[in-house]
């Protein structure tokens, strides 16, 4: 099923590190990769950049390993990385529960989404 809402670059960078964060020595690019497209479409010439762009801001630091006679490239939650995360979770919390009660409730009170919700409980 293709998705009919754009994925925006904060949503990007949000689940990356979200991705990311779930390993606590890090993770390697292909792994992200398949991670974000098991819930977004999206490609890896798309993610790569993002990739570059939270290592730029100081949300991810790189470091190299050795795998298989290869080196294979690690991205590893900063505390930068950790802050913004936090800051992007409480977002979305908000956000989605708003844009949820438009769509779903057809309201666009918290108050009246929370009682909604409530109710059905």
């Amino acid at each position: 099923m293709t998705m009919v809402f754009n994925t925006g670059a904060a949503l990007l960078d949000a689940i990356v590190l979200s991705v990311v964060s779930m390993e606590p020595e890090g993770t390697y690019g292909y792994r992200i990769t398949q991670e974000v497209r098991s819930v977004l479409n999206v490609s890896e010439s798309t993610l790569y950049p993002v990739l570059r762009r939270l290592q730029k801001d100081d949300c991810l630091s790189v470091y190299d390993r050795e795998y298989g006679g290869r080196n294979r490239r690690y991205y590893k939650i900063t505390e930068q990385g950790w802050a913004q995360l936090g800051m992007y979770r409480n977002e979305w919390s908000h956000y989605s529960e708003k844009i949820s009660g438009i769509l779903l409730y057809g309201r666009t009170s918290e108050k009246s989404c929370r009682e909604e919700n409530e109710k059905e409980l």
